[in-house]
């Protein structure tokens, strides 16, 4: 059992004496509205060119915050280095053909398909197989009696009529499951009809993806107009979209050819370290992502509060722990202050980090995540719209850190703790849709702050001057004020909750 010494308590919650004589409320209060914008009107503005991850703009913005962390006298936190890089791959189409009895089809005109989820591959044949929605599990099987092996199947998309919305919501009927059927009996590739096909829901400049080396090799799917489908099909097609055509197959000469490139790139996440005190082998990660979207045809989505309020907020909170040690008044534990970037790609950057830990998790007190503080969500209809924050996760995986979280904002801040996404059943799924969520498939507490979802989340219009820069500040500072509770109480936080499992 370990020595129990200067303790005081206060409430539910345990204070390191030490804690106590060093009051974190100056710190705090240099977390200032001013410093935010400053930050935030460069960071999301048209030099960074929406930060979209492996392209220049997101390493404009990773150099930014490496050098403000230098400014800081902060620590490289990956061995010497601030950054910490991680692989990227960019697929982009070459050239793709749909040929049916000689007659050419063009591609994002007629057919689209996703690049990176197809190989490059000519394949041709004199029989397509009609194989109504695609569907095939114990509930329906649109397969059954077929023979696809080899052969061309077509499919529509979309559910079959009649369908409950809860039997949509299952896993059989979202992703890919037609490619998944498809492949499983054994055809070389899938057409799938759009009904209303549209150019500008396929990949035309390409899509970047995190690993290489996929095991799994679905054939390659074509997404067609519905010209190609009544070539195929006939009258019979107008049959098939209203789900009164049984399978079938049909006669043609086709042929089907995808030539692609696939490019190599980089991107990496920026790591700031501040060495703590007598507990300095232990950790807290202070975590936000820098990434957005980018530009789409020569829009940039400037991404200021997804996540540029988080981006700048963790500058400012390393920033007001660098001013705690420079006056004597550092953290017992040390702090990565951790910006990512693949956020919007599918967590890519703290899969990477998670995977690859620089120090180690089991080592790691809790994960504070910050994604969009920076706005007021809309559809909030109960309580002070101008003085919540929603917290997400602070009550899995150790029953410490609610009580922890609800103390400091008692005591120092007063927001309305707001959990309205923290329910199992939040038909959002924000729990699994942030950085957070890979701390937490490896066992590590996380608290999530989020402002909510407004008019202009990954819009072109999420810009800098739309921001509430004193409710961020507000936000900023309970996030401060629980990183100092994180950082300098005398234990880690028990892991006494089950482990999180779940679907992003």
């Amino acid at each position: 059992m370990k020595k129990f010494i200067g303790v005081i308590f206060t409430g539910s919650v345990f204070f390191c004496a030490a804690q106590k004589k060093s009051d974190p409320v100056p710190f705090a209060k240099t977390i200032l509205s001013e410093n935010l914008q400053k930050h935030l009107y460069l960071l999301a503005g048209p030099d960074f060119e929406g930060r979209e991850t492996a392209t220049p703009g997101q390493q404009k913005a990773a150099l930014y915050i490496e050098n403000y962390f230098k400014t800081l006298g902060l620590s490289p936190g990956n061995k010497g280095s601030f950054q910490l890089s991680y692989p990227v791959y960019l697929d982009s189409s070459i050239s793709s053909e749909i040929r049916i009895n000689q007659y050419g089809f063009r591609l994002n005109k007629d057919f689209g398909l996703r690049i990176s989820n197809t190989y490059t591959s000519s394949f041709g044949a004199s029989e397509i197989v009609f194989a109504g929605y695609g569907i095939s599990d114990p509930l329906r099987d649109d397969y059954a009696g077929l023979h696809v092996a080899g052969k061309i199947v077509l499919v529509l998309n979309g559910y079959p009529p009649g369908l409950l919305q809860s039997e949509i919501n299952n896993k059989t009927y979202n992703g890919f499951a037609k490619q998944d059927a498809a492949m499983h009996h054994g055809a070389s590739a899938i057409l799938i009809v759009e009904k209303n096909f549209t150019p500008k829901s396929f990949d035309e400049k390409g899509i970047m993806y995190l690993n290489y080396f996929n095991p799994l090799l679905r054939p390659n799917s074509f997404y067609i107009s519905e010209e190609i489908a009544r070539t195929i099909m006939g009258s019979d097609y107008d049959s098939a979209k209203t789900g009164n055509l049984p399978p079938r197959y049909y006669h043609a000469d086709i042929l089907l050819s995808v030539r692609k490139n696939t490019k190599f790139l980089q991107s990496s996440d920026v790591l700031g370290y501040l060495e703590g005190n007598d507990l300095k082998d232990q950790l807290l990660v202070i975590s936000a992502h820098y990434d957005h979207l980018g530009k789409v045809d020569s829009v940039i989505y400037y991404g200021a509060d997804d996540d540029g309020s988080g981006t700048v907020s963790l500058l400012e909170l390393a920033a007001a722990f660098s001013k705690a040690k420079a006056a004597g008044k550092g953290p017992r534990r040390s702090i990565l202050f951790l910006a990512n970037s693949g956020e919007e790609k599918g967590l890519w950057g703290s899969e990477f980090y998670t995977n690859h830990p620089v120090y180690p998790l089991e080592n790691t007190t809790a994960d504070l995540n910050i994604d969009m503080i920076g706005r007021k969500d809309p559809g909030r209809i109960q309580g002070d719209s101008n003085n919540y924050v929603y917290v997400v996760g602070d009550d899995k995986l150790s029953s410490a850190l609610h009580t922890i979280s609800i103390a400091m904002n008692k005591k120092y801040t007063g927001l309305e703790l707001d959990y309205k996404f923290n329910r199992p059943d939040d038909p959002e799924k924000i729990f699994y849709r942030s950085d957070h969520y890979n701390f937490a498939k490896h066992g590590v507490p996380i608290i999530f702050y989020f402002d909510g979802i407004h008019a202009d989340y990954h819009r072109p219009t999420d810009t800098p001057d739309k921001i509430n820069y004193d409710l961020m500040v507000k936000r900023a500072q309970l996030i401060f004020y629980t990183a100092w509770e994180m950082a300098n109480r005398n234990d880690m936080l028990k892991r006494d909750l089950p482990s999180v499992t779940g679907k992003r």
